[in-house]
């Protein structure tokens, strides 16, 4: 019997029946929304912590950005390379367990040192996740639905932040945030063992009938990426995207408690007295921009994963142009959102840069493994995540905060986080461009 040789190149087969690949997906998503739900929660949180402990926006910026944000994006790569060649699905349950853990302990802290450093532990267990994902879900699919799939993936981050969102708000209301973190994070543990035990990993099925192969190490994995102009200004893009995005959501919550308090407890009270609900504000306004986020968020990134692989169809550019127009778009119905007094209009408005904001992750995502070979996908999605989270998750909620401090000490707290928002609002802009130069070479770039 002959023995199946497979050269570095060529991307491994996925022995998976149609309904296992469905079970397959639907899993990896799952692990994102939780993924997400413990990230987020921090943000609808930041008031009731921002109160008991004492602390600044920028040390708010801190805890939801650039904390998190430094190790997660640092060991992110070393990872990814690992996953190269490894377990990705055990390398994911390990993390899933990890965060989980660090974000029970969050609910533990009693200072800022203490809660910056579980933060730390939850980007520590979340830079497992993401790389291996991507790299298994482009072994789970054909190549043609490549945007599709990394989206329907990466519809985990509305979710996750809806239920991050509403789930925090509701349990800080009636139990306080600490309590809020213990039911976020318990549930993690048991979602890494039935990961450990269910989810496909193809490389499994390959080891007995492939011979291994040597995949390229970090230099030639690096030296490719550096020949592709394409991912690069892709990177950009994404990260001046997630700045905005990552900064935002990271003090919405802030923004309606000082500037619309009134607004919404009257709107709290209407809703109980009709619904006979017991809304508090933080959770009314986490209930509020949690089914916003998740709902038109989750709607936005399904539909930028159908849009990009429509238009690849025709020009494999649609991968960056979906992105350029979707981030124009977004600009002036969020300033708008944050200007106006009426918290209602407020709320109408902002649903549709929540929408059109999440368009690009598809397209983006399914780029990046569209430019590199089977064996360095891990690496470029982890060196695009660097990109991304350490310049749109680590810079953006704390230069946001910081701007907010900054505004604040002339025109007052409310003012100066609405003014904040309101200067990072035009990013989208600039983050348009850098998809736009994209554009214009990916489609000689592309490898597969």
């Amino acid at each position: 019997m002959s023995t199946e040789t497979r050269s570095p190149d060529a991307a491994p087969a996925a022995p998976l029946s149609p309904g296992a690949r469905r079970y397959a997906l639907g899993m990896l998503l799952v692990i994102y929304i939780f993924n997400f739900l413990d990230r987020q929660i921090v943000n609808i949180l930041a008031e009731p912590i921002k109160i008991e402990l004492g602390l600044a926006d920028w040390q708010l910026g801190m805890l939801t950005g650039l904390a998190f944000a430094l190790f997660y994006t640092v060991l992110g790569i070393p990872i990814a390379r690992y996953a190269e060649k490894a377990d990705r699905v055990k390398i994911i349950s390990v993390a899933v367990a990890v965060w989980s853990a660090f974000t029970v302990m969050c609910g533990l802290a009693t200072n800022f040192i203490q809660l910056l450093l579980a933060r730390i532990g939850v980007g520590v267990g979340e830079a497992g996740c993401t790389p291996p994902a991507h790299s298994l879900i482009t072994d789970y699919t054909p190549k043609e639905q490549r945007a599709s799939a990394l989206a329907f993936y990466s519809m985990g981050i509305p979710l996750g932040s809806l239920a991050g969102m509403v789930l925090g708000g509701l349990i800080a209301d009636a139990y306080g945030w600490r309590v809020a973190f213990f039911v976020a994070g318990a549930p993690g543990i048991a979602l890494a063992i039935i990961t450990f035990l269910t989810l496909p990993e193809p490389r499994r099925g390959m080891t007995k009938r492939i011979e291994p192969v040597k995949g390229p190490n970090f230099s030639e994995a690096l030296a490719e990426l550096r020949s592709k102009k394409s991912f690069w200004w892709i990177s950009i893009g994404a990260a001046l995207s997630a700045m905005v995005g990552y900064g935002h959501i990271a003090f919405y919550g802030s923004f309606y408690l000082r500037n619309h308090g009134e607004g919404l407890a009257a709107l709290a009270e209407t809703v109980n007295q009709t619904l006979g609900l017991s809304f508090g504000p933080i959770g009314f306004v986490g209930t509020a921009l949690g089914l916003i986020i998740g709902i038109c968020g989750a709607a936005g990134t399904y539909v930028g994963g159908i849009l990009a692989d429509r238009a690849a169809r025709v020009n494999v550019a649609g991968y960056a142009t979906v992105p350029a127009y979707a981030a124009l778009i977004t600009v002036i119905p969020f300033i708008a959102s944050m200007l106006v007094g009426d918290v209602v209009l407020s709320f109408a408005l902002l649903a549709l840069p929540v929408f059109v904001g999440a368009i690009w992750y598809g397209p983006v995502f399914a780029s990046a493994q569209s430019l590199v070979h089977p064996r360095t996908r891990a690496t470029a999605a982890a060196v695009l995540l660097f990109v991304i989270n350490l310049v749109g998750l680590g810079l953006g909620p704390l230069l946001v905060g910081t701007f907010s401090d900054i505004y604040g000490q002339t025109m007052g707290a409310a003012e100066g986080i609405r003014w904040s928002m309101v200067t990072f609002g035009g990013v989208g802009g600039v983050a348009a461009i850098a998809f736009l130069l994209a554009a214009r070479t990916l489609r000689d770039e592309v490898v597969g």
